[in-house]
């Protein structure tokens, strides 16, 4: 196969919604129908031990949230699906916002009974910003919930689409019985025992013949037929470019859990979808189909191994073919990197890979050289865009509780610190360390981790910060600076990098050491 029908062949797309709205469900059954699993694991479950095959990290199977990033490839209808599992709940947020640079769609899953959420928007929001293609799964059709005509009114309302139903219900939670496909013009009927296996789709091509009587009734038939009519008049007809350009968002309905109109939003995906887009660098726009390889990293995962102490940067392929023992430029350190065992990811599944192509995600290891955001290409200066790096919002003290592990802890402090999930401050007074997060949820992670994958303990105590703030000296002068430095002494730290950090402990502090160092910038990131 060419280099060109490659990279057409790949859809690379991310999962996102609000927690519990069964994003993780969603993506085990896409799983299980394009053959990448031949059971499913509830996620909730206590009664089985099996975990979903996303959540791979055991604090995850544990509380039966995603907390980190997974991802996931598989091949169906000859088409090569990336899928990237997000976190839903908002103090991993950051995990999601940076997995959202390297996928070139978003399926958005909506719960029914609770329509849009208030995660819900604000990743729409970082979607319409980035101007990525969406697609809405409205999902637990089997629970009483919204009616489906609210709904739709909801997403034009709050998230501002342009919705376009490709699947439509008939009836909801006690009298739920199935899905008119639009797309495909047929009917699939709900049968509760269909939960670990693909249900059947029934061929009901004329909405007015007897047959669809038969199936579900001459209530259900007549409202059904109704609807579709008001569907037909009310709503735009499918318009791929108008998708593609996010000027419409086609709309399905199903139940992930009962694998019901799951196997209709793939098949529709997989014909619509975008392959691998443009992306923006601060040089330059790089194509996919240029002949020299490009990529950045998104997600830097440490110990996906425990075993082993693995530590693993993401790369998504932007352009050309990545291979194997090939030096590629490392545009940050101006250095080159041969990587002799890259993988491609099934959870936490990993096999090594001779080459992979533009819209693939390789994991390769790392030693501590890569950050997030890091460019890579084949000796170009390039630098790609829209990689975030948030300004913490929760601080607090981490103390070692088991003296004799402090090298563990430390190095555990560091690793983690790499994924990009907190931050690490080092207050210039006495060497305490702050850790500064973006959720709270965060802190137990991070405790969690150090724990089981590192042998380390650790504890909190509570630091009243406001800001954390990155400090830069615009004038040659260092009279203001060294007075700066002499009167917020104890609020002082160097981030990881060596950076002088300030922490404010109340917004007024903060303004009134603006006003009183005007040759002082304050940042909220340590870009500037």
């Amino acid at each position: 196969m060419g280099f060109k029908e490659e990279i057409n062949k790949r859809r690379t797309f991310g999962i996102i919604s609000h927690p519990d709205a069964g994003k993780t469900t969603l993506t085990e059954k896409l799983l299980l129908f394009g053959g990448a699993i031949q059971e499913a694991g509830a996620v909730k479950s206590h009664k089985i031990k099996r975990g979903a095959t996303s959540d791979f990290m055991e604090i995850e199977r544990q509380r039966g949230i995603s907390v980190s990033t997974s991802v996931l490839a598989f091949i169906y209808k000859e088409k090569k699906i990336n899928i990237l599992d997000t976190p839903g709940h908002k103090d991993f947020a950051e995990d999601t916002y940076r997995t959202l640079s390297a996928v070139d769609s978003v399926i958005v899953v909506i719960d029914v009974a609770k329509g849009v959420e208030e995660q819900t928007e604000k990743l729409v929001e970082v979607c319409r910003m980035r101007k990525i293609p969406i697609i809405v799964f409205i999902n637990k059709l089997d629970r009483e919930g919204k009616d489906a005509f609210d709904l739709l009114d909801e997403l034009e309302k709050k998230l501002k689409f342009n919705v376009c139903p490709l699947s439509f219900p008939i009836g909801m939670g006690y009298d739920f019985q199935g899905i008119y496909n639009i797309w495909g013009d047929n009917l699939m009927f709900f049968k509760e025992e269909n939960k670990q296996k693909i249900s059947k789709t029934n061929n009901v091509l004329d909405l007015n013949g007897p047959e669809l009587i038969e199936f579900i009734g001459e209530n259900a038939s007549n409202k059904l037929k109704e609807e579709v009519n008001i569907i037909k008049e009310v709503y735009p007809s499918f318009e791929k470019s108008d998708y593609l350009n996010c000027k419409q968002q086609p709309i399905f309905f199903g139940s992930a859990l009962n694998n019901f109109g799951v196997k209709e939003l793939l098949d529709c995906f997989i014909k619509i979808a975008p392959s691998p887009l443009p992306k923006e660098t601060s040089e330059r726009i790089i194509k996919p189909h240029e002949s020299k390889f490009s990529g950045f990293i998104f997600k830097i995962h440490a110990n996906m191994d425990p075993k082993h102490r693995d530590r693993l940067a993401f790369i998504k392929i932007v352009s050309g073919i990545f291979k194997r023992n090939k030096p590629y430029h490392h545009v940050r350190m101006n250095k080159r990197f041969k990587f002799s065992s890259p993988n491609a990811f099934f959870a936490e599944k990993k096999e090594i890979i001779d080459e992979s192509f533009p819209g693939d995600i390789v994991g390769v290891h790392d030693s501590g050289n890569f950050k997030i955001g890091d460019s890579f290409s084949e000796g170009e200066h390039i630098n790609f865009k829209g990689i975030p790096n948030f300004s913490p919002e929760h601080f607090k003290y981490i103390n070692n509780k088991d003296p004799m592990k402090s090298k563990q802890l430390s190095k555990g402090i560091y690793q983690l610190m790499d994924e990009g999930v907190a931050q690490l401050f080092v207050l210039e007074m006495n060497g305490r360390k702050v850790i500064g997060t973006v959720g709270a949820l965060q802190f137990e992670v991070i405790q969690y981790r150090l724990e089981h994958e590192y042998g380390a303990k650790c504890s909190y105590e509570n630091i009243s910060i406001y800001k954390a703030c990155w400090v830069e000296n615009k004038l040659d002068s260092n009279i203001e600076f060294n007075e700066f430095k002499k009167l917020k002494q104890k609020f002082l730290a160097k981030d990881k990098n060596g950076m002088l950090v300030f922490l404010s402990d109340s917004v007024f502090s903060l303004e009134m050491t603006k006003q009183k160092f005007p040759s002082l910038n304050f940042h909220y990131k340590s870009e500037f």
